[in-house]
């Protein structure tokens, strides 16, 4: 630099200083863009200002960042330079800084689109992060040069090196910003995956979990729908959950035809990842030309695909990151993991069922099957009778035997409807603990009885009380509330279990106790049923 030129840096060393520290107190990345083309328009004396983010994958600008522009101009130019022609594409191909005096000018202009302001002078600097070009500076009319002299040149060398300076540290600035960003990102992935796993593993149904699966993703991908696809009798593979703005039933049943590009790498288990649903040749359904960028993402678990994760954003939306996909990709292996453990558990629960609904037909076997072998060897005998009494000694002996076989039928009615109540029990609602089945058949009782009777637990049942003495308990308490409903005026039935009751000899036992308050044969009120068993 001549000492002329270092006369016109100087007065503007404490204004570049302010600016270093600027850029560098800002960590949300946009924001921090926002703050270096401001700066850097300020600090050159520039009247229009653009910072344009270059995706390291295409080479062609992502966003832009503008200063001097107002919202109504920037709807009239429309859509962002391409990066490939023009002073932008130069500028991108050779990477250094670049100063043009006159823009119209300069055989590599390629001029300015419809509805963009006029401009002359340009500079442009390019912004380095670490090794890769993150971006570039795009400065356009120094200020004073309208009134200038003729062949005045705009922009200067010091505004050049002020500015290669102040790109230098805005390459800093932005490194930290988007290690800040990215560290968030995660955290968001993270906490979605969690979430998501949770919300698997609580007992929600088939179609839930991956009703779930499909809104986590699409909030966290900032997608514009996200969609499970699963895999069908014939091959392809056909959505069956869609989370979306719109009406997800448009998407629903949508398929996947066998033979496809697109299937045939997710049926390898790789990712597909595309920039334009709608004219990528690899799409196939009826739905693409609705969306953009995309990811396709396999769910699979040990070796087996299980389905597909898609997440596509609008037309005309932002392509996904190299970040966006890797934490995308792990998401979608730990929802298939989720998916699947979901899935075993739906089975425990269905295992035990028919291992509740085989305890139960045991049960009727023992209970009732027993009742009506004796009831029915009571009318036998009393056939036999009636047909051997003489007139005067039958109606007293048979009205007995009679009333008695009565009673029997009625309890064993009475056995087979809570039973019948147990079997219709849906498969969330069958208990795991003790305790919980002492509550079902309260519960089942109730249903006969016309209200819930009352039961308390004394000490930690389920801790204390072994299997084998449970469904002995289970039994007598079924046979109690079952002999309850038959006494006549019963409006109030109390079950207690003591897990801390002492037999006689001292040993611990537990005690089950039944009362209600209908009317006994003796016509006294109130009857008393106690059963206990040593633990």
């Amino acid at each position: 630099m001549n000492p002329e030129s270092g006369a016109g840096v100087a007065p503007r060393l404490p204004m570049l200083l302010e600016a270093v520290l600027n850029v560098g107190s800002e960590l949300e990345l946009h924001a921090a863009l926002q703050q270096i083309v401001d700066t850097a328009t300020e600090l050159a004396g520039a009247r229009y200002g653009a910072l344009g983010v270059v995706d390291p994958e295409r080479g062609d600008i992502t966003e832009l960042f503008t200063s001097g522009i107002d919202a109504e101009t920037r709807e009239r130019i429309g859509r962002l330079p391409d990066g490939r022609t023009g002073l932008i594409g130069h500028l991108l191909q050779e990477r250094r800084p670049l100063l043009v005096p006159d823009m119209s000018a300069d055989v590599r202009s390629a001029g300015l689109p419809p509805g963009h302001p006029a401009m002359k002078s340009f500079v442009g600097v390019p912004i380095r992060v670490h090794t890769e070009i993150f971006g570039n500076l795009y400065l356009t009319d120094k200020e004073g040069e309208a009134d200038a002299a003729a062949g005045a040149s705009g922009f200067t060398t010091d505004d050049l090196a002020l500015l290669r300076v102040l790109a230098s540290q805005a390459g800093i600035a932005i490194g930290n910003a988007r290690l800040y960003e990215t560290a968030r990102r995660r955290e968001r992935w993270i906490e979605g995956a969690a979430a998501c796993t949770t919300a698997l593993l609580t007992g929600e149904s088939a179609e839930d979990a991956l009703m779930t699966v499909a809104e986590q993703a699409r909030i966290l991908a900032d997608a514009s729908a996200g969609v499970v696809l699963q895999p069908t009798a014939e091959g392809g593979m056909e959505i069956v959950a869609a989370s979306t703005h719109d009406d997800p039933a448009d998407l629903i049943g949508t398929v996947i035809e066998p033979g496809s590009p697109v299937l045939e790498q997710l049926l390898g288990g790789e990712p597909v990842f595309i920039e334009d649903s709608a004219t990528d040749e690899r799409m196939t359904t009826r739905v693409r030309a609705r969306f953009g960028p995309s990811m396709m993402l396999p769910l699979q678990s040990g070796g087996k695909l299980i389905g597909t994760l898609a997440l596509p954003r609008r037309r005309g939306g932002p392509p996904y990151s190299a970040v966006d996909r890797l934490l995308a990709s792990r998401f979608a292996s730990q929802a298939a993991l989720a998916l699947v453990l979901a899935d075993s558990r739906q089975d425990r629960e269905r295992l035990a069922v028919f291992e509740d609904r085989d305890r139960i037909a045991r049960d009727l076997h023992d209970l009732v099957v027993q009742r009506l072998f004796a009831t029915e060897m009571m009318l036998e005998s009393t056939r036999r009778r009636a047909a051997s009494a003489t007139a005067t000694e039958a109606p007293k002996d048979l009205d007995e035997l009679l009333g008695a076989a009565v009673d029997e039928l009625d309890s064993t009615i009475q056995e087979v409807r809570t039973t019948i109540f147990a079997l219709q029990q849906p498969p969330a609602d069958v208990p795991a603990t003790f305790r919980g089945r002492v509550l079902r058949e309260t519960a089942g009782a109730a249903a006969l009885l016309g209200f819930q009777p009352s039961v308390h637990f004394a000490g930690a049942v389920d801790a204390l009380v072994p299997e084998p003495v449970g469904r002995q308990l289970l039994a007598e308490l079924r046979g109690a509330l079952a002999a309850a409903h038959r006494r006549a005026g019963v409006t109030t039935v109390r079950v207690e279990i003591d897990a801390k009751a002492r037999l006689a000899d001292g040993r611990e036992a537990v005690r089950l106790t039944v009362t209600d308050d209908g009317t006994a044969e003796a016509e006294h009120r109130g009857t008393t049923l106690t059963w206990e068993a040593p633990l």
